[in-house]
C-alpha cells in the first residue's frame, strides 16, 4: 500500500498554502509532516482525506486516485487534536457508530469493539461517556476509532498535543504497536520535533507551504540542507555564528566541549535537566548553548571549543547547506 502526492496546489482566499507539493509514503511506512504553525502540514492531510480538495495536482493511494473520490469513501483512518468523540455517546456507542454507518452488524462487530477496547485498555470505561474520561482515554478511543475502520492510509493530526508530556510518553509506544507496525501509509502531523523523531521513519520539515528537507531523523540531524531544518531539528537548538565572507557556522549544543585552550566564554544561565544540564555561555563571537553532564562542575568563565568535524555551514543568503 503506498500514498502518493503529486504537484499538489493548494489556495485560501488568494493565498497559496501549499506550492507544487511532492510526496510519497510507502508500505507501512510512517511520515511526519513537521513544520511551524501555518507551514501547511494540516492543510496536507485534509487535503489526502478528502475534506479539501486541492488547485491542482493528483493525490493517490496505490495507484488509483482519489482526487474525485468522496472522503466517506477514501478509506482514512484519521485521529484529530480535538479526539471529535460523540458527547452524548458512551465510548462502545462512539466506536459502534462508524461501524454501523459503514453496514457492519451484529455479533462480528461487538466482537470487534470488545477486542479493541481489551487491547487499548478501555474495556472498564466502555459505557462511560467523553467527559468522563482523562485526556488520555478520549484519545484510546480516537485511535480505537480509527483503527476499527480498517483504513487504506493513517491519518494523525497532532494527535497528542492536548496531552501531557507524560502521557504522550505513555501513549507513544502503544501508538508505534498499533498503527505503525502494519502494512498502511502513515502520515503523522506535528510540530514537536521530539515526537516526529520518536515515531517517523522519515520526516519532512516544512516551511511556507513547501518541504525544506524530507529524510530520516538521524539525517535531517546529522546533515541539515538548511539553517531552517539545522535550528528546527534538535532541542537544544543549534548554535548560528557568523563565520564571514557571506557564511553561518552551526554547532550543536552537545558537540561543545570544555578545552583550556579554547574561546574564553562566561556562564550567563544554566539549566539543569537532571541527566544533563544546559548552559547559555557568551564569547566574543556571541551566545552559545551548550549541553554537558547534569553532574559536572563548571566554573563562571570556561574555555570551550569545537571539533572542525562538528562544524555545519550555510550559506547567508539562501540558508542552503555549504559542503565541504
Amino acid at each position: 500500500m503506498t500514498l502518493s502526492l503529486k504537484a499538489i496546489t493548494k489556495k485560501f482566499g488568494g493565498r497559496t498554502i501549499l506550492h507544487n507539493l511532492d510526496l510519497n509514503v510507502g508500505d507501512g511506512e510512517c511520515v511526519a509532516l513537521l513544520g511551524p504553525s501555518g507551514c501547511g502540514k494540516s492543510t496536507a492531510l485534509r487535503l489526502i482525506a478528502g475534506l479539501d480538495q486541492p488547485e491542482s495536482g493528483s493525490i493517490s493511494i496505490d495507484g488509483t486516485e482519489m482526487n474525485n473520490v468522496p472522503a466517506e469513501d477514501r478509506r482514512v483512518g484519521m485521529v484529530f487534536q480535538s479526539y471529535a468523540l460523540f458527547p452524548h455517546l458512551s465510548v462502545r456507542e462512539n466506536l459502534e457508530l462508524g461501524l454501523r454507518m459503514r453496514g457492519s452488524h451484529g455479533a462480528a462487530r461487538d466482537q470487534r469493539i470488545t477486542t479493541i477496547l481489551e487491547v487499548l485498555q478501555l474495556s472498564h470505561q466502555a459505557h462511560q461517556r467523553p467527559a468522563q474520561l482523562s485526556g488520555g482515554q478520549r484519545q484510546r478511543v480516537a485511535l480505537a476509532r480509527a483503527l476499527l475502520r480498517d483504513p487504506l492510509v493513517y491519518l494523525l493530526d497532532e494527535p497528542m498535543s492536548n496531552l501531557d508530556a507524560q502521557l504522550r510518553e505513555e501513549l507513544r509506544p502503544e501508538l508505534k504497536r498499533l498503527m505503525l507496525g502494519g502494512s498502511q501509509p502513515v502520515v503523522y502531523v506535528t510540530h514537536d520535533q521530539q515526537e516526529a523523531m520518536a515515531l517517523a521513519d522519515r520526516i519532512a520539515v516544512m516551511r511556507h507551504g513547501r518541504i525544506e528537507q524530507i529524510g530520516t531523523p538521524r539525517e535531517l540531524y546529522h546533515h541539515p540542507a538548511t539553517s531552517f531544518v539545522a535550528q528546527f531539528i534538535g532541542r537544544p537548538q543549534m548554535n548560528m555564528l557568523s563565520a564571514g565572507q557571506g557564511q553561518t557556522l552551526g554547532i550543536r549544543p552537545e558537540d561543545l566541549r570544555f578545552d583550556p585552550n579554547g574561546i574564553p566564554c562566561e556562564v550567563e544561565s544554566r539549566e539543569w535537566h537532571g541527566a544533563s544540564q544546559m548552559l547559555l555561555i557568551r564569547c566574543a563571537r556571541g551566545q552559545l548553548r551548550l549541553v554537558c553532564p547534569g553532574d559536572q562542575q563548571i566554573g563562571e568563565n570556561p574555555h570551550v571549543s569545537w571539533l572542525k568535524t562538528s562544524e555545519h555551514l550555510f550559506d547567508d543568503q539562501t540558508g542552503q547547506r555549504i559542503d565541504d
